[in-house]
């Protein structure tokens, strides 16, 4: 099983981590349409690596993660403010248009509303949203932060604006269920500043237009506690694009990090074949 950054010849300068089936699973496991993971605000790639990667590359599926620009070890990093969600949307198909098959699309949170972003003028096989900024946009969610977790919101101003914040603020925000200390300090060394510009594009200035999406298969995903996008944005989202909102009871914002993440990867890989993809 293949794993590591992708050579920079087939994706420029953008970080693309990538996990290849692996040869246990044979031909006839393989499915042909690869996976595109999209990762939210203050992360990057490396979100993907800890557990989806590996788990959907033993399920047959070619699985890449991108790191956005000015994330992880992509370009811009040092302008990371100049990068908006329109930046973003053509970092996912600079990708897309690099792998040998249109792939599944499956964004967490900023990475779910790019997707929506991306869909509005391009295609693709399926996607999946989870816990993702919904089309209506941040303000709601912010809002709600304001009232009842005013030091979470406060926490993450100070760490966009690349401001030190505690190691629990990152608990807070992404985990629901216990995590290890260990693993805790790791994903706090690699969080960092998130983009002001790509902020205020998913609050008022380049909100999705649900009309002129691409229609393709959707599975929205949510968290029952999660506290930055609340199951019952998930189940707006959901209700703006006329599917169920399926929402995974006990876990946080992180469903790709928590104690349950497998609950979450294998209803994604059931949902994939379900589709024949």
């Amino acid at each position: 099983m293949g794993t590591g950054t992708v050579n920079n010849a087939r994706f420029a300068d953008l970080e693309v981590l990538v996990h290849s089936p692996s040869a246990k699973v044979g031909k006839k496991g393989r499915h042909e349409t690869p996976l595109l993971f999209v990762h939210g605000a203050y992360t990057a790639a490396w979100c993907w690596e800890e557990h989806f990667l590996p788990y959907f590359a033993e399920q047959g599926f070619s699985s890449y993660a991108l790191s956005l620009s000015g994330h992880g070890r992509s370009r811009g990093r040092k302008e990371l403010d100049s990068f908006g969600i329109k930046d973003y949307v053509n970092d996912v198909a600079e990708v897309v248009s690099a792998l040998e098959q249109p792939p599944v699309l499956i964004g967490h949170s900023m990475g779910g509303f790019v997707v929506q972003k991306y869909l509005e003028k391009r295609a693709a096989p399926a996607a999946v949203l989870m816990c993702a900024v919904p089309p209506q946009g941040l303000m709601s969610a912010a809002f709600g932060m304001m009232f009842q977790k005013p030091g979470l919101l406060r926490d993450l101003n100070d760490l966009m604006g690349g401001n030190h914040v505690s190691i629990e603020t990152l608990r807070e925000a992404l985990f629901a269920q216990p995590v290890d200390a260990e693993d805790l300090a790791r994903f706090f060394r690699h969080s960092q500043r998130e983009s002001h510009h790509a902020i205020w594009d998913m609050t008022l200035f380049s909100l999705p237009h649900p009309s002129r999406l691409k229609r393709a298969p959707l599975l929205v995903l949510g968290g029952q506690m999660d506290q930055l996008i609340p199951a019952s944005l998930v189940e707006m989202t959901a209700r703006t694009y006329s599917v169920e909102a399926e929402i995974f009871s006990g876990l946080g914002h992180g469903l790709m990090l928590e104690r349950d993440w497998r609950l979450v990867a294998e209803r994604i890989r059931d949902w994939l074949v379900g589709e024949g993809l």
